[in-house]
C-alpha cells in the first residue's frame, strides 16, 4: 500500500473512531509500527491528527486562550440551541449561578422568566445581556477583569461567593475530557469555578460538542462532579455512553430544529 492511500485510510479510520492505537494501525495496514509513526508524524505536521502516548487523535484535544470576540464566531447555531434547553431548565424560585464564556451568554440570552428569578454573575456580558429585565435580580461579582473573557476572577469574586447558596449553576467549560475532567485555559477562573460549584446544589455544564476530547491549561473538577450536560447532536454516541454510564444526566439538542 502507496503512503498517499494508507494517509487517507488513517485519517477515515480516526473519523469513526476519534482515537487508535499504533499497534492498531500496524496490524490493520500491515506495515511496521516504525511505518506508521512516520505517517502519524507527517499528518501531524499538517493538522491532520495529534499523537499522544503510543496513539493518534483526530484533533489537538489541548486548547490555546482564545478573546470572547473570537469565541463569539464559533459554533453560534449549537450555543443558541444549547441555550434554549438550558433556560428551560430554570425553575420558579431558582437562584442561579452563570460563570462566564461565550455559550453561557447564549443562555442568558435565552433566559426569559415570568417570575422573580435572582442570577449571581461573574460576566460582565452576562449581566449586561439580563440586566433589562425587571424580574430578573442580578448581583454582579467583583474581582480583577480578566480581559479575554470580559468576567471576573480573583479573591475577591471567590469570598463573596462564599457568603452564598444557590440552587443551579451554569458553567461554560474549554474542554471536557472523561478521564481528566473538565478544564479552562485559565487557572484563575478555574478556581473561581471550583468555588461556584461549591455554592451551588447542582452543576450545569453547557458545551457544544466540539469540546469533547479537548483539554484546557486548568482542571475545574472531574466529570462524574457534574450533575447535568447540555450538548448539541454532534456527541459521538461512544461520549454519550460513558456520560450516561457516569450516572451524568445529557441533554442533547437537534441544532437542525
Amino acid at each position: 500500500m502507496i503512503k498517499e492511500d494508507r494517509h487517507k485510510l488513517i485519517i477515515d479510520t480516526l473519523m469513526k473512531h476519534e482515537s487508535i492505537q499504533v499497534s492498531d494501525l500496524s496490524s490493520l495496514l500491515g506495515v511496521s509500527t516504525v511505518t506508521i509513526r512516520k505517517d502519524l508524524t507527517e499528518l501531524e505536521k499538517q493538522s491532520k491528527l495529534y499523537r499522544s502516548h503510543g496513539k493518534a487523535i483526530l484533533i489537538n484535544p489541548y486548547i490555546n486562550n482564545r478573546s470572547v470576540n473570537e469565541k463569539e464566531l464559533l459554533a453560534t447555531e449549537q450555543k443558541h440551541h444549547i441555550g434554549m434547553a438550558a433556560a428551560e431548565l430554570i425553575t420558579k424560585d431558582d437562584s442561579i449561578i452563570i460563570a462566564s464564556g461565550t455559550t453561557v451568554q447564549a443562555f442568558a440570552r435565552c433566559i426569559k422568566p415570568i417570575h422573580k428569578l435572582t442570577v449571581i454573575s461573574a460576566s460582565l456580558k452576562v449581566s449586561q445581556t439580563l440586566g433589562d429585565n425587571e424580574y430578573i435580580d442580578i448581583v454582579q461579582l467583583g474581582g480583577t477583569l480578566r480581559h479575554s473573557s470580559l468576567s471576573v476572577v480573583g479573591r475577591y469574586a471567590e469570598t463573596a461567593l462564599s457568603e452564598f447558596s444557590c440552587s443551579k449553576i451554569f458553567l461554560g467549560v474549554d474542554g471536557i475530557d472523561i478521564d481528566f475532567g473538565i478544564t479552562t485555559t485559565d487557572i484563575r477562573e478555574a478556581e473561581l469555578n471550583k468555588v461556584m460549584m461549591h455554592a451551588a446544589q447542582k452543576t450545569i455544564v453547557l458545551a457544544d460538542s466540539s469540546k469533547f476530547h479537548r483539554k484546557g491549561f486548568s482542571k475545574i473538577a472531574n466529570v462524574d462532579e457534574i450533575d447535568l450536560i447540555v450538548t448539541d447532536c454532534g456527541i459521538s454516541d461512544k461520549i454519550a455512553q460513558h456520560i450516561e454510564e457516569l450516572g451524568i444526566e445529557l441533554i442533547v439538542v437537534d441544532t437542525a430544529k
